[in-house]
């Protein structure tokens, strides 16, 4: 099992704690009942983080047939999302877009980006998607989980809240931290 806040490997962890309270024991240096209730106790702690952890970002499944918008050409070379995006929101996302911004919780956005090939008539190859989920555990980042994948849908590892949530601050902070509006399915 793996801990989803420091990525540790817990059944690593958990055995090599034992090895040594083992160990102890065998010597005498610390009383059986004292090393079974800190085992209990270090049982408990790991539950209790993996229980109350955010759960790690997945791509969902079937995105593509969610309400879709307009095509949107970004021409900014120096713009992390230079290139032709499409939006999709689920039923949730889209009652928070006809509700001016203000999603419900649950609710998802995917966003895939292309390079522009040659002109920005025709779609390049993907070369990135971002999920944006409507996640009140995640308070960094203004409820919202974000997170990036490569054109494979693999998790890209970007760092959410520099790259992502600091700009929704700066330009959405009004608008529930989404960029995009209603106009942008039409």
């Amino acid at each position: 099992m793996i801990c989803p806040i420091t990525g540790w490997n817990l059944n690593v962890t958990i055995n090599v704690y034992i090895g040594i309270v083992r160990k102890n024991i065998f010597r005498k240096a610390i009383p059986m009942k004292s090393t079974l209730s800190v085992i209990v106790a270090v049982l408990v702690f790991v539950i209790s983080v993996a229980a109350f952890a955010a759960p790690a970002a997945v791509l969902p499944k079937g995105y593509l047939s969610w309400k879709k918008s307009e095509r949107k050409i970004d021409t900014d070379k120096s713009s992390l999302f230079y290139g032709i995006h499409y939006i999709y929101a689920d039923k949730a996302a889209m009652k928070g877009y006809q509700a001016d911004n203000r999603f419900p919780e649950g609710s998802r956005i995917v966003v895939e980006y292309f390079n522009i090939k040659g002109n920005s008539a025709v779609d390049g190859p993907k070369n990135m998607i971002v999920l944006m989920k409507k996640d009140k555990r995640f308070k960094q980042t203004g409820g919202w989980q974000f997170a990036g994948f490569g054109a494979d849908g693999k998790p890209s590892g970007l760092d959410p809240v520099k790259i992502c949530f600091d700009c929704h601050l700066r330009d959405a902070a009004k608008k529930d931290y989404v960029i995009s509006t209603k106009k942008d399915f039409k």
